[in-house]
């Protein structure tokens, strides 16, 4: 069976080395064998254990290592202990499973000089991904790109997505028509975490409710909000609301149309580096224009923005 022609595949430099994170999983597994029939050598597939799963998560460590010599490949494996990481922080399981990959694809980042990690995520995750960004109150549809830097425990990271315009089934049933194997994560199938839940439940349900293809919509969707984003940007530029000094001029600000107004604060927030930015974060800092009202907003990640004067800045929020 042909491989689906995916550009990136094309397109990257060969010559180039990449991480490759990989679970043992029909994606990974897919995205490490087309990785190899396209030339591809110089790849340190990524594997983490995260302590959750006794023996069946050191047969994937054993599974993926012996796949990684098998192509060619060097294997970097660790394991986390993610239980303890729920303990001390107060993360939720999803949150700190996420923490501890961080950390791990940061220390192989160093270790191996590599700035660039392969991850697996297809069309179906991205899915998962809008409707979960949705109903967490993300501000408008948002899923994940095709290329995007994270900074993972402290250092930069560029994150590479090629199969993300690819379904699930797709990849499966290719690797079945190869005759190669992957391993089965018997947890995916259990009601204990919001993924799983969208995957088995929610997705479905939609689908049965609307009669039709519900990942392509949202992927649609999304693409189409991705294009009012650009158009945002480009209103956020001529708006001009940022002073010479890196502050929010509230006298210009207060000029502008309320859409405007808002997409400005949610840039400013942006470029200052505040994460996990929602709707109504944005709403709560438009309340800083007008006084008496209070002159602080408390932002996610422990940062403030505070009004001073004329102007608007984000601080780090004293202990």
């Amino acid at each position: 069976m042909p491989l689906p022609d995916i550009a990136w595949f094309r397109e990257a430099p060969k010559r180039r080395r990449y991480l490759a994170g990989a679970s043992g999983g029909a994606d990974s597994v897919a995205l490490l064998h087309w990785l190899q029939r396209h030339g591809f050598r110089d790849v340190v597939v990524c594997h983490l254990d995260h302590g959750l799963r006794g023996r069946a998560a050191e047969e994937d460590a054993r599974f993926v290592e012996k796949l990684a010599a098998s192509l060619g490949y060097r294997c970097e494996s660790g394991k986390a202990e993610v239980r303890a990481i729920m303990k001390a922080s107060g993360a939720s399981m999803e949150t700190a499973a996420r923490q501890a990959r961080h950390g791990f694809f940061a220390e192989c980042s160093r270790k191996w000089r590599c700035p660039r990690l392969l991850l697996a995520h297809h069309a179906d995750d991205q899915a998962e991904t809008i409707l979960w960004n949705l109903l967490r109150g993300s501000r408008g549809l948002s899923g994940m790109k095709e290329r995007q830097v994270l900074t993972m425990a402290g250092r930069p990271v560029e994150c590479l997505r090629p199969l993300l315009g690819t379904r699930r089934e797709e990849l499966r049933e290719w690797l079945v028509a190869e005759g190669l194997a992957w391993r089965e994560d018997a947890s995916n199938a259990e009601p204990v975490a919001v993924r799983n839940r969208l995957r088995n439940e929610a997705l479905p349900l939609l689908g049965e409710i609307a009669r039709r293809d519900v990942v392509e919509s949202l992927i649609r969707a999304e693409q189409g909000a991705a294009e009012l984003r650009e158009i945002e940007r480009w209103s956020v530029a001529q708006a001009a609301a940022v002073d010479p000094q890196g502050r929010l001029h509230l006298p210009r600000l207060r000029e502008l149309p309320a859409a405007v107004q808002a997409a400005c604060i949610y840039d400013f927030l942006r470029t200052s580096g505040v994460t996990d930015l929602s709707r109504e974060v944005v709403e709560r800092c438009l309340g800083l224009m007008d006084p008496p009202a209070a002159p602080a907003v408390n932002l996610p990640g422990g940062m403030v923005l505070r009004r001073r004067g004329g102007r608007l800045v984000v601080v780090r929020a004293t202990p």
